[in-house]
């Protein structure tokens, strides 16, 4: 622990201070005497700034940002407030403040609640009885007050209390936390603690408020001085009498000391606790004592304070634990370091390191040197000849002499320096993305001016460099698209440039920098070498590896350690051995005179066999020799001239045995045919094997060489392939063994004879490999040496294998290489790539042979060219029209309409002309033929632009024809001009142009226009009112259904007077659709016209049939409301009186005959039925069969089938579409199209014809759909 400074002012002298650290940051010292003023001081002892108060402090506390500090004072009730940022004071009324709140207790127990946010003002009156002594806010805002009056509370940020208890005495010390709990989840501080009557520690659960728990402790322990809270709700408690002790909150613990230490013989005044430390300390008596809370009886270190002969009274730590501060009872302040940031760099031998919080060490050989720097810096950089510290964008240089050291200057940087590295003269700073390289000394040395600075990356270079790395030659940087740049500072110039896979986010240069180790985005470490623009992938790489280090002794130059937070990995890369880089530290002596010492010929080898992995070739000779191995000496002694570095690892690869190295090395070599020597072995071998043990099975020996022979193929090693396939074949051969006649191995056979075939072509001998493949059954075969021909442009041949192989597209596009369109042609019905077909049409129509062309073009799906050819050369414009309007072609479309155009037929061309999205062209062609109510009405049909319907609606109006310009206003959104030519156009029969005014004003949905028409439709201009359909109409489409149904009544009520009362029926049956859709409620007066002009339809529809008594229901129905039918009173009457007659219901027969004998009546009856009715009331039949009866859907009453009020439960009852009946629960289905309902059994007996005439449903409606 070591003394930053220590605080001693006059003013103090004699009393004790109060002191608060600022919260988070750690930054100032807020500390206040007897002198009535609060004095600001940094991390370094420096005062900032004093505030003189009206009286004595009260209190003071730093909000939990560390922004604002509040102070009170006992003869005042401003609040003085003092902001970190700014260095500036102001003042409110009252306070202590946590948060964004501030929160005044008063002596009168009031309460003042201000957010300085907002600067509001809460009064809260009477919220203790008497003084307010100790109160904390929670990190929900809730805040904790106690008082002289023995309560506790709880109140929201708005004053509101939400709990209160009350304690034994008074109150102090009050915290917020959280209990002990077994479930592991963060949980909100639920749990205020306060020493009460200095004694006892009250816990109070808001969670759990009836069951407070009192914690009482052993009386020699004194009264409670101070308490903390740590880690998973533990306490640690602080007693005058010198000791602490550790409780658990946890329910099943509580009450239990986990840990107690007598710290101090006379008196403990305060303890302290650093959750980022993990250490707790307590002072009392003149020392202060800090233990490790992982272990509370490991004492991690004591601090005397010697000359407080008055003791010491209280301590704090900063939130980041670096500084503890402790006061003493005479008025004194000692600030402690406590941790101190890792923070150092190296050069060479040389190491800088930060020892204080202003301090910063050199070491060497020699002493370490001492430097006093000016910040606290948060990077160190060291070179051969200077030091750099520096924090944010700014950077201090200081030179170092032999003796002492002498700041240079400081530079300012264009952002946040993250890194920086020395060399002897230059310095390389990485802020925001990017390095400035700089001289450190530019005075007095003959630099060029381009040279004294340089910032990478260049202006249109779009990367970021991610880190860096600066040697005495080179510029080093990675960026994050993978780039590591070499910048070579003598030539002020790049000379070498590596691309890897990922980001680089590290890279550790050797002090050469001939070798560098890089760490990427995927934490894989690697050596590249930039002399060869080679690299090593590190083996065994831990991903939590931070940095890496070189040797700087030169025998040991390839030695680097890799680190991390607690382990150290060293590494050994050696370029110059026959296997790449291998881990061994090359102390070839040491060994040697191991080896003599120990004088075994095991290590005599093995050192042997490390020289030759190592190419040291003379020491392996000095080692055989020693070891008497005269054969490897002599071996070497050939071999050891040689200068080819491949060829001679490859010699000493053969030497220890290692085949398949060597064999690699020797075709890398500058002798590759060195090779075959490795494979003779290894091929006379396996002859010799077989030839000498007939009794062996060669199926065993027949895997093992095709594994030899895939692996050569793999590599593509065509020389040694040959020689391999040639050697099994006469091995075989020598051996008696057919290809042909010995079908136990004919598969091996194959692969013999397909290595043997692919290798003569590669060879040369063309003719021999085609006849090989061809003969061969494999397509695989015969595919892949057409691949190999292909390559050697041996085309012809090539397209043959293919064509042989049934890879019939590869075969065509060979064929059309070498222009043999014969051959394509025979294989074009085979070859599905369009793009063959396309080169086929092409050559095809450059010959002038258009119909094949045109057959190739329609297999390549080039549908323009179909389409030109068609109409240039076939002379065939039907075809063409017709592949246009399939494939909407736009450029077909636009060779079709420039073909109409030459011929004069200017409606087609126009048609086609719009098809291909030439709208401007179209309508100029229109307008200048007089062809634009063809362009209007193919336009209107297609999917265009607000700008094309404008110009055909002006193009009409200028005509004056205004059903066209109202029309295409209308699709273009301008309502009031499409009306306005609507309502001016002359009538028609259909009178569509007002059907188009009502659709006009029910998309508008502007109340102008819909009273504009209104007014039209009701005759108000010219007292011509017009139908009463149009009025209905426009409601319809405005979805005023209530004025829509009431118009509807009214047309029909027309209708049935002028006898139509189909039209009638259909007015009011959409009508009753729409309003039932809408949930509106239907009145009475229309379902019951509805019902009556129903039944009208039912009656012939059913008499049709030839069911007279359903036709009869109906009649009966019909007759008994014949009022709705002034026209037809007789005929209606005179249908009844017929078809009750024939369904047997005589009584009601003789009743409509009764009526038709009255006077008004009887003179309009039909000569053919009257004598007949005449009778029928002379001889009066009052038989009358009974109407069966079924059951109501509501109530089940029992009622006549065509009975439509139920005298039970007196509800109109709904009835079927198809029969008039009334619904039946059990029988119950409704029509799919129109929602109406319908008996399930009579619906299905209805044919479509009759139902069409009963409501149009039969377009939307098939019977199979229909559902009970």
């Amino acid at each position: 622990m070591k003394q930053v400074f220590c605080l001693y002012e006059k003013a103090w002298s004699g009393s004790p201070v109060q002191f608060a650290w600022q919260k988070t940051l750690g930054n100032f010292l807020a500390v206040i005497g007897i002198d009535h003023s609060v004095k600001i001081f940094d991390r370094h002892g420096q005062k900032r700034n004093e505030i003189s108060l009206p009286g004595n402090c009260v209190a003071m506390d730093w909000d939990k940002d560390g922004d604002t500090l509040a102070i009170i004072t006992d003869k005042s009730s401003t609040i003085f407030l003092w902001d970190a940022i700014t260095n500036k004071t102001s003042q409110v009324d009252s306070g202590m403040r946590v948060g964004a709140l501030l929160a005044v207790g008063t002596t009168k127990g009031n309460l003042l609640i201000y957010n300085r946010q907002t600067s509001r003002k809460i009064s809260v009156l009477g919220k203790h009885t008497k003084r307010i002594t100790c109160g904390c806010w929670s990190i929900e805002n809730l805040l904790a007050l106690g008082g002289e009056d023995k309560m506790i509370t709880i109140s929201n940020q708005e004053g509101d209390t939400i709990r209160q208890t009350s304690i034994s005495s008074e109150p102090s010390d009050m915290q917020f936390s959280v209990m002990k709990t077994d479930e592991r989840v963060p949980t909100r501080e639920s749990t205020v603690s306060v020493v009460v009557g200095k004694k006892t520690l009250f816990l109070f659960n808001l969670n759990d408020p009836d069951n407070p728990i009192d914690l009482k402790f052993q009386q020699p322990y004194g009264n409670i001085v101070s308490y903390k809270w740590y880690g998973d709700g533990y306490i640690m408690i602080g007693f005058s009498q010198g000791c602490f002790v550790v409780i658990s909150t946890h329910i099943r613990e509580i009450g239990q000391e986990v840990f107690q230490a007598h710290n101090h013989k006379d008196n403990l005044s305060s303890i302290a606790i650093s959750q980022s430390l993990n250490k707790a300390a307590s002072c009392g008596d003149n020392c202060i004592k800090i233990h490790d809370l992982a272990d509370m009886r490991e004492m991690y270190a004591i601090i005397n304070l010697d000359d407080e002969n008055k003791g010491v009274d209280q301590m704090a730590w900063t939130d980041d634990g670096q500084l503890l501060a402790v006061s003493t009872r005479r008025g004194s302040l000692h600030v402690f370091l406590t941790k101190l940031p890792i923070l150092g760099d190296a050069c060479s031998t040389r190491i800088a390191y930060l020892t204080s919080l202003l301090e910063v060490t050199i070491a060497n050989h020699e002493l370490p040197v001492t430097v006093s720097v000016e910040v606290e810096p948060s990077f160190v950089a060291i070179g051969v000849y200077h030091l750099a510290v520096g924090m944010n964008n700014r950077a201090w240089f200081y030179a170092l002499g032999e003796n002492n050291v002498k700041k240079l200057k400081d530079v300012e940087y264009l952002g946040t320096v993250a890194s920086m590295h020395l060399n002897s003269d230059y310095a390389a700073a990485l802020f925001e993305g990017k390095v400035q390289l700089h001289m450190i000394e530019s005075e007095g040395l003959d630099a060029q001016e381009e040279r004294e600075t340089r910032l990478f990356p260049a202006d249109d270079d779009k990367y970021r460099i991610l880190c860096h790395a600066l040697t005495s030659d080179f510029l080093i940087y990675g960026t994050d698209t993978g780039v590591i740049h070499y910048f070579f500072i003598e030539d002020w110039q790049y000379v070498n440039e590596y691309r890897h896979s990922v980001s680089v986010r590290k890279v550790f240069p050797d002090p050469n920098g001939t070798r560098m180790a890089f760490i990427d985005d995927k934490s894989d470490g690697f050596v590249y070498c930039p002399v060869n623009d080679s690299i090593f992938e590190i083996p065994d790489f831990s991903p939590t590896i931070k940095g890496i280090l070189w040797e700087n002794w030169p025998m040991d130059k390839g030695v680097f350690v890799a680190f991390d937070d607690d382990k150290v990995y060293t590494y050994v890369f050696h370029k110059d051995a026959i296997q790449g880089n291998i881990s061994s530290l090359k102390r070839f002596s040491e060994a040697w005179e191991i080896c003599r010492l120990l004088n075994d010929q095991s290590c005599w080898n093995e050192l042997a066999e490390a020289c030759l992995h190592h190419m040291e070739v003379d020491f392996a000779i000095r080692v055989y020799r020693t070891s008497g191995n005269a054969g490897m000496v002599m071996s070497l002694e050939q071999v050891k001239g040689i200068e080819d570095h491949n060829l001679l690892a490859g010699h000493l690869a053969m030497f220890t045995s290692d085949f398949n190295l060597a064999q690699d090395l020797y075709l890398a070599s500058s002798c590759p045919i060195a090779a075959l020597e490795v494979l003779f072995k290894m091929c006379i071998f396996s002859a010799g094997f077989v030839s000498s043990t007939p009794s062996i099975e060669r199926g065993h020996l027949l895997v093992t060489e095709r594994k030899e022979w895939m692996q050569l193929k793999q590599c593509n090693r065509v020389i040694m392939l040959m020689l391999w396939h040639i050697m099994r074949r006469e091995s075989l051969e020598a051996t008696s063994y057919c290809f042909s006649f010995d079908c136990q191995y004919q598969e091996h056979d194959e692969v013999c004879l397909a290595g043997v075939a692919q290798m003569s072509i590669r060879m040369g001998d063309v003719r021999r490999g085609v006849n090989q493949a061809i003969k061969h059954p494999s397509r695989l075969l015969k595919r892949d040496c057409g691949a190999i021909l292909e390559n050697m442009k041996q085309f012809s041949e090539a397209a043959q294998l293919y064509e042989k192989g049934q890879y019939y597209d590869k075969a065509a596009s060979v064929y059309i290489r070498c222009k043999n369109w014969a051959k394509v042609g025979e294989l074009l019905p085979q070859v599905s790539s369009p793009k063959i077909h396309l080169q086929y049409a092409k050559a095809k129509e450059a010959d002038g042979r258009y119909t094949e062309a045109v057959i190739a073009y329609e297999h390549a799906k080039q549908w323009d060219s179909v389409i030109r050819l068609y109409l240039d050369h076939l002379n065939n414009p039907e075809k063409a029209v017709n592949i246009v309007r399939e494939t909407q072609s736009l450029e077909g479309a636009k060779m079709v309409a420039r073909f109409f155009l030459r011929l004069g037929d200017y409606g087609s061309a126009i048609q086609f002309l719009v098809m291909s999205k030439c709208n401007n062209e179209a309508f100029t062609l229109a307008q200048q033929h007089n062809k634009m109510e063809i362009y209007a009405d193919i336009i209107s049909s297609e999917n265009t632009t607000n700008e094309d319907y404008q110009s055909i609606a002006l193009y009409f109006e200028a005509e004056k024809k205004h059903f066209q310009a109202g029309k295409f206003f209308l699709l273009c959104g301008q309502y009031g001009r499409a009306l306005r030519h609507f309502l001016q156009s002359p009538s028609t029969e259909d009178n569509l142009a007002m059907e188009m005014a009502i659709e006009t004003v029910g998309r508008a949905k502007d109340e102008t226009l819909t009273n504009q028409l209104i007014d039209y439709l009701m005759g108000e201009g010219d007292g011509m009112p017009q139908d009463a359909k149009y009025l209905f109409r426009l409601y319809m489409a405005l979805k005023q259904h209530r004025e829509a149904a009431r118009t509807a009544i009214i047309i029909a009520r027309e209708e049935q007077c002028s006898g139509n009362y189909r039209n009638a029926r259909d007015v009011l049956f959409s009508m009753y659709s729409e309003l039932k859709t809408q949930k509106i409620k239907i009145s009475s007066e229309m379902a019951t016209n509805l019902m009556i002009l129903h039944s009208y339809i039912l009656v012939k529809i059913h008499v049709k049939r030839g069911d007279h008594m359903k036709g009869a229901r109906m009649l009966i129905r019909v007759a008994n409301n014949i009022s709705k039918f002034p026209s037809h009173i007789v005929p209606i009457l005179t249908s009844a009186v017929i078809e009750c007659h024939r369904a047997g219901l005589k009584n009601s027969a003789f009743s409509f005959a009764a009526m038709l004998m009255r006077p008004e009546y009887r003179s309009k009856i039909d000569p053919k039925y009257k004598k007949k009715i005449e009778t029928m009331v002379r001889r009066r039949d009052t038989s009358e069969i009974e109407e069966p009866t079924t059951a109501c859907p509501y109530c089940a009453f029992q009622l006549p089938e065509c009975e439509l009020l139920c005298p039970s439960c007196k509800n109109n009852l709904p009835y079927c579409i198809a029969t008039g009946r009334h619904m039946v629960r059990d029988d119950w289905t409704v029509c799919p199209h129109c929602d109406f309902p319908a008996l399930y059994t009579e619906f299905k007996r209805i044919n479509l014809v009759d139902l069409k005439k009963i409501n149009d449903c039969t377009e939307y409606l098939k019977l199979e759909d229909e559902d009970q």
